[in-house]
């Protein structure tokens, strides 16, 4: 990537998107209601490949993609290694790419103009939005329960754009905007953190990401981030990284900051529910009741029950 030219680029638009692809634009789709289309990321491969690479450019549309397999993304000045599955949230303020790392890809992406959602009775100004927004860190590694829920969402997109619902279309505004919200809330805004140094802006993504696992209200409910390789892969930092800037910054190391906000946790579940323990160990991320007491015992010189009593 030549960083120095991005600002000097040319924008790909939907016209050379479609060519690229091998596709048609639909007729007529965004004379007045603006521009939207929903794509399997499988079936697009094939026709790219028949063409060109995916390039590094800023784009004329908005993009958010849900891609599954190994890719590199390269995103402003930011290069991001996708061990498997992600969401990237692409503005046309922004050049950017993927490119694959194995032949094994799949996914939904989909593709908008800010007139399109802006027929909404809401008015949505997508540049308003966080997850939109320069300086902001738009990708974001999913774990498999996140991509089953977002991969639901495109599957209705995928299903919506054929039918003949007179409405169709306010009902794919509605899950863009679905994917938009959920999106958000995968990290906190990065936008609050931008007067800070780049570790101490980590340390504090970390905290808040680990506070807002909390409280657990249903036994139903599991903890997704239970090591410290957990956070750095939903951060997008090597785990060495994060390690290191969160013992910068709170003389703490990761695992003990993890299992001191769960200890406190437990200790909530043991006095003021009448859960089992079986129940606390599974919504705390224990797989076995057995490792859960070593945990807390550990933590605490005492066995769950005991402190319960």
């Amino acid at each position: 990537m030549n960083f120095a030219n991005e600002f000097s680029m040319s924008i790909i638009t939907l016209e050379d998107f479609y060519s690229t692809t091998s596709r048609l634009i639909p007729d007529g789709i965004n004379k007045e209601i603006g521009h939207f289309n929903v794509f399997k990321i499988d079936d697009t491969i094939m026709q790219m490949r028949k063409t060109q690479v995916m390039p590094y450019n800023r784009r004329a549309y908005y993009k958010i993609s849900l891609i599954c397999g190994r890719n590199r993304a390269e995103y402003a000045d930011k290069v991001i290694e996708i061990e498997k599955n992600a969401l990237l949230f692409a503005t046309p303020k922004i050049p950017y790419n993927y490119v694959g790392q194995d032949d094994v890809q799949s996914g939904y992406f989909c593709i908008f103009t800010q007139d399109f959602l802006l027929q909404a009775k809401s008015g949505v100004v997508l540049d308003d939005l966080p997850i939109f927004q320069p300086g902001g860190y738009p990708v974001f590694t999913l774990s498999d329960e996140e991509v089953a829920s977002f991969r639901q969402i495109f599957e209705k997109m995928y299903a919506e754009l054929s039918s003949n619902y007179i409405y169709k279309y306010d009902l794919l505004r509605n899950y863009v905007m679905e994917v938009i919200h959920n999106g958000q809330k995968l990290q906190p805004v990065t936008a609050l953190y931008s007067s800070h140094t780049a570790s101490a802006r980590v340390s504090s993504l970390f905290i808040e990401l680990l506070e807002r696992q909390f409280p657990i209200e249903s036994p139903n409910q599991k903890l997704s981030l239970r090591t410290a390789k957990d956070y750095a892969d939903r951060l997008s930092v090597h785990v060495n990284h994060l390690n290191k800037v969160i013992k910068e910054n709170t003389g703490k190391t990761t695992t003990s900051i993890i299992s001191n906000r769960v200890v406190q946790e437990a200790k909530i579940l043991l006095k003021q529910t009448d859960w089992t323990i079986s129940e606390i160990a599974y919504s705390l991320g224990f797989e076995q009741v057995a490792h859960f007491s070593n945990f807390f015992r550990k933590q605490t010189a005492l066995a769950p029950l005991a402190y319960r009593s």
